[in-house]
């Protein structure tokens, strides 16, 4: 008898796809409501470090993973105006035994298609498209969902995976607006240069970097390149522009400046994130990844960390425990402090990657000091032995930057 038999999971991406499959896993009914008229996944590549991997394993769903997925052989910090190499990092046999799962790039759609995969052959998902959730409403003893459309959906609990502007968050907990960056991202998933290696790299300069990595079996590359515009509003017009773009990558390396005609330079993405904030769980109701816990993107860990959230929240309804209130509120005090950790962690090592002048010097001596199988910086988040997350020290407001 598991403490949630029948749950409605709010957000058919990849956090609320693998809700549904680590819950159907366990034997409980799940359906997945989405809003948009198919299940789909926009955007380009994603990362998946070793803690993801785990999830991945643990949830039947890594042999579909690497139907497409590439497993780079090493993470690369380059200078972007020389392109000297900094710091690197191997990812092969010995990280893979330490940390038991591999590092993984994938494009978004593969990854969600494969979750889905998986979900419907349980048996136990439905996923129903084109419903926007208007309404959550609980009793004693349910859950109550009501979409636009007039229909409704029953689940001993609800689950609102539904992303940055979560409709489950702004009728439970709340409707403030998510904090936007000023930190402009522009895309462009392309054909793989002959000799690129597989491999992650970022190049990092003062107040821009680009991320490149392989995906889709290796056959196109995945670039994502950001700068700090102060030009205006951002998401404004005149925010971001593409004249901008090239003016503050000007004196960079030939090999970034090739890269900047492979963008898509049509469309600019805004980054947001929220401050941590506790209280997801109310009664028969809870939140899970980015509906949780939005943020930015420099330690690639949003889909990560709403798959951890996922398995997390399917062994508390799977509990034996019959109260679903306790096991929903269980869920979020182990999820939290880590949760919180990494939003934290995730800004204070955009800062550390977006230094300039003296502060990138510095930087570059010390990781010029570490081996390549030194992984100490990332155990607290990648290990399974319990290591303390850094925090930030209590005098700097990092959230009073955008």
């Amino acid at each position: 008898m598991t403490a949630a038999d029948k749950v409605v999971v709010v957000g058919g991406g990849i956090g609320g796809v693998s809700a549904a499959v680590a819950l159907a896993k366990r034997g409980t009914e799940v359906t997945v409501l989405e809003r948009a008229p198919e299940i789909k996944e926009i955007g380009a590549g994603l990362q998946l470090g070793p803690n993801a991997g785990r999830v991945l394993q643990d949830l039947g769903v890594m042999d579909a993973v690497l139907r497409t997925a590439v497993l780079p052989h090493r993470f690369v910090l380059r200078d972007i105006y020389t392109g000297n190499e900094i710091y690197q990092a191997t990812m092969g046999k010995e990280f893979v035994q330490r940390y038991g799962a591999p590092y993984t790039v994938i494009h978004r759609a593969d990854l969600l298609d494969a979750l889905l995969e998986v979900a419907l052959a349980t048996g136990n998902v439905e996923v129903v498209t084109g419903k926007e959730v208007v309404a959550v409403e609980q009793t004693d003893t349910a859950a109550h969902v009501r979409c636009a459309d007039g229909s409704t959906y029953r689940g001993d609990a609800v689950i609102g995976a539904d992303g940055l502007r979560s409709a489950v968050r702004r009728l439970t907990l709340d409707d403030s607006e998510p904090i936007r960056s000023e930190y402009v991202i522009y895309r462009g998933p392309g054909p793989r240069p002959e000799g690129t290696e597989d491999a992650v790299m970022l190049f990092a300069g003062d107040e821009i970097h680009l991320m490149q990595y392989p995906v889709q079996g290796g056959e196109l590359l995945n670039r994502v390149l950001s700068f700090r515009s102060r030009t205006a509003a951002p998401g404004s017009e005149e925010w971001a522009t593409r004249e901008e773009l090239f003016e503050r990558f000007a004196n960079t390396c030939d090999h970034i400046k090739e890269s900047l005609h492979t963008l898509d330079l049509e469309t600019r993405w805004v980054q947001f994130d929220r401050k941590p904030m506790a209280g997801w769980s109310d009664g028969r109701i809870t939140l899970l990844g980015d509906a949780a816990h939005p943020m930015r993107q420099y330690l690639a860990q949003g889909a990560g960390q709403a798959m951890e959230d996922a398995v997390v929240l399917a062994d508390a309804l799977g509990s034996g425990a019959a109260d679903v209130p306790a096991a929903l509120a269980k869920y979020e005090e182990i999820r939290y402090p880590r949760t919180s950790a990494v939003q934290e962690n995730t800004r204070f090592f955009g800062e550390m990657v977006h230094l300039g002048g003296a502060g990138a010097i510095l930087r570059d001596a010390y990781l010029g000091t570490l081996a390549d199988n030194d992984y100490s910086l990332a155990q607290w988040l990648y290990g399974t032995d319990g290591v303390a997350p850094p925090r930030v020290p209590g005098h700097m407001d990092i959230y009073s930057k955008s």
